[in-house]
């Protein structure tokens, strides 16, 4: 009896744990089911879309960078494709071993280790960086087969800019460069965030920089199905990128290379402007630089010799050196005197050679004859005592207010970024600059020698050209610019940069009449008259001198005592032709003397090529080099003979013409078909 009941507690106890099991499994049936429902019906379209992306990925498409072009569609800057080594520091085991690897594979050299020590210094860990651009097909071939052994290295196909004629008109076009960490930042802080995903170059200097907009064009995406390692295994669906426009400037490449050529070894500056419309058709900054080392990123000696020459040749003359202007400035200040009721053109002067004030003798040249001068003489012969005595008339306050709507001392407002102000004195201008009470006050001295173009007086070659421009538009001021249009890269359709309403700075007709009479008697019987002499055409110029460092008080200057930096620097401003300016000048050459004999000559011969398609004959371009010419020697050659005036010949983009080119100016090569935008992608079998 016993037996029987311990059997059935036994088996009560077994049933309800069968119940509690019984439960348990259905509570977990039921939790299963619940989970579930809850994944494949609430969450089904979030959880579909991780899937989707852990099986895919959205992979930018860089777009092509737009072309630059010269005003008649020679190619200055374009693209190339090319495979690059790159290494993604944050899945690299060991970094330095798996270089020491690397260079086993493909030819590594110190200064690529060095960049790519500078690169990672500069971006993040979890970048891809180049150890190596430009391989060859052999070496991608010799680590594809290695692949395996190298994980975060991986071949990549890059597009790269190409600059091919090199040093040539470099500061206009500038150059790009990889982004780095402070501009990475305000690109991701601004709205164009999503338009550089996947850009690592941006433009630098020069259009490149100021154009940037215009020349990257917009990111694609292309959706990718991957492997479980990362790697793509099929194209999913593409959004194309849209390449950059092409950017044509007003610049003739070829007259920027026959005055960076007559420059030589010299340094200096040369804007030519077209008085009609401000187009600027030479912008010469020399010495120059060679645009492609920047395109990979330039290494540390490389930078270390442009950067730290004494003769800078990363600086933009044109746009960001300021000079005296020297005599070159006398032309303005007579159209001051003449337009402010100082001075009439017939009131004579006696120019004793040296002008007293303040028991202090300020002097003349050797070469000045002295006398009785009216204006027309005092500009064609650069009487130094005529303007001292009409600024000592003028004061500072009155030279500055007509000066300024002329553009010195003003920015210019050209196309491209960096210009400089100069410096045009003023008493307010004193005050505001010197910090020390007793250097704010402007003494009467001082404005003596604004009259000739020195003192305080500090302005660029573009500020001088656009004031000669405006005399040769008879008073009509025009906005300097370097760019007259672009071309959508979809539609092919060239739009014309507008340009900017001229300014009418009123003046007399018979007053900028006299100014440019007195200036063409400057090339017929005055300071440049040697160098015009047998000129198939009639231009209007003034040469000049200018102080680059300032001597003590009736100190006689002697260039033989002085370093070179320290000697004088030799301007000139031009005009041509003289009765209906279509091309304005000025220019300077650093530490090389009188305007006459080192600008005059340069001037001459870009007049010579831009009106008669002449180019000067080899033993004249050795002479204007050194500074040795006057009127050009031997027989020169005709412009349209010289096919090959570029280094390398000349890549020319069927485009449809905006700039109007000079009259009788040298015909522009004859267009080809317009590059196909296709033809600049990368492809998957290209050689350097």
């Amino acid at each position: 009896m016993t037996e029987l009941r311990n059997v059935e507690a036994d088996l009560s106890r077994f049933r309800a744990r069968v119940v509690v099991a019984s439960l348990v499994v259905l509570g977990s049936f039921a939790l299963l089911a619940s989970r579930l429902v809850y994944l494949q019906v609430y969450r089904h379209a979030d959880l579909s879309e991780q899937a989707e992306s852990n099986r895919t990925a959205i992979v930018p498409i860089v777009p092509n960078r737009g072309l630059i072009l010269d005003r008649n569609g020679i190619v200055l800057a374009s693209n190339y494709s090319a495979y690059t080594l790159e290494i993604t520091p944050s899945k690299v085991p060991n970094l330095e071993e798996t270089i020491a690897a690397l260079e086993k594979v493909v030819d590594i050299q110190l200064r690529d280790k060095r960049r790519f020590k500078r690169l990672r210094e500069e971006s993040k860990n979890f970048e891809s960086l180049p150890i190596r651009t430009r391989l060859t097909d052999e070496e991608v071939a010799r680590f594809a087969a290695q692949r395996f052994r190298f994980p975060g290295v991986d071949i990549k196909a890059r597009l790269f800019r190409s600059y091919p004629y090199g040093e040539l008109g470099s500061h206009v076009v500038g150059y790009i460069g990889r982004i780095n960490q402070a501009e990475k930042e305000t690109i991701e802080s601004g709205d164009d965030e999503g338009n550089y995903r996947g850009t690592d170059y941006i433009g630098k200097l020069g259009v490149e920089q100021s154009f940037e907009q215009q020349l990257h064009g917009t990111t694609g995406v292309e959706q990718v199905e991957t492997s479980a390692g990362g790697r793509a295994v099929r194209k999913l669906a593409t959004n194309p990128a849209t390449p950059g426009d092409t950017v044509m400037l007003s610049i003739d490449i070829k007259l920027q290379h026959l005055v960076e050529e007559m420059f030589g070894d010299r340094r200096g500056a040369l804007v030519a402007i077209d008085p009609k419309t401000g187009d600027v058709l030479a912008f010469v900054s020399k010495p120059t630089f060679d645009p492609n080392l920047f395109v990979d990123g330039i290494d540390t000696e490389s930078w270390q010799d442009l950067n730290e020459s004494i003769n800078k040749p990363l600086l933009n003359r044109a746009l960001r050196g300021t000079y005296p202007p020297g005599s070159t400035y006398k032309p303005f200040m007579a159209l001051a005197a003449l337009q402010t009721g100082t001075r009439a053109a017939t009131t004579l002067i006696n120019d004793p050679l040296f002008f007293m004030f303040g028991g202090r003798r300020f002097g003349s040249p050797e070469n000045e004859k002295g006398g009785i001068m009216d204006m027309n003489r005092a500009i064609v012969e650069s009487s130094n005592v005529y303007f001292y005595s009409l600024a000592n008339e003028m004061g500072v306050d009155t030279i500055h207010d007509f000066m300024k709507p002329l553009g010195f001392g003003q920015t210019t407002g050209i196309d491209i970024n960096g210009e400089v102000r100069g410096i045009l004195p003023s008493q307010d201008w004193k005050k505001q600059y010197f910090k020390k009470p007793e250097a704010k006050k402007w003494f009467a001295g001082e404005t003596i020698s604004l009259g000739i173009g020195q003192g305080y007086n500090s302005f660029t070659m573009l500020q001088l050209a656009q004031a000669t421009a405006i005399v040769a538009n008879n008073g009509i001021k025009h906005k300097p610019r370097l760019v007259i249009g672009t071309q959508d890269s979809v539609t092919r359709t060239m739009k014309p940069s507008p340009l900017a309403a001229p300014e009418d700075l009123g003046y007399k007709a018979e007053n900028v009449a006299i100014i440019r009479k007195a200036l063409a008697g400057v090339t017929q019987r005055g300071t440049s008259a040697k160098v015009f002499a047998g000129a198939g055409y009639l231009s209007g110029g003034k040469t000049g001198t200018a102080q680059a460092v300032a001597l003590a008080a009736n100190t006689k200057y002697n260039s033989a005592k002085l370093e070179e930096q320290q000697r004088d620097h030799a301007l000139y401003i031009a005009m041509a032709p003289a009765d209906d300016p279509k091309i304005a000048i000025a220019v300077i050459v650093e530490n090389a003397g009188w305007g006459a004999g080192s600008a005059a000559p340069i001037a001459r011969r870009a007049f010579d090529y831009m009106l008669l398609g002449q180019y000067p004959s080899e033993e004249d371009m050795a002479a204007v080099k050194l500074g040795q010419a006057g009127a050009p020697i031997g027989k020169p050659r005709r412009a349209a003979d010289m096919t090959n005036l570029l280094p390398g010949g000349a890549s020319v983009a069927g485009l449809v013409t905006v700039g109007q080119p000079i009259a009788a100016a040298p015909a522009p090569l004859a267009p080809v078909a317009a590059p196909d935008s296709k033809a600049v992608k990368m492809a998957a079998k290209t050689t350097p």
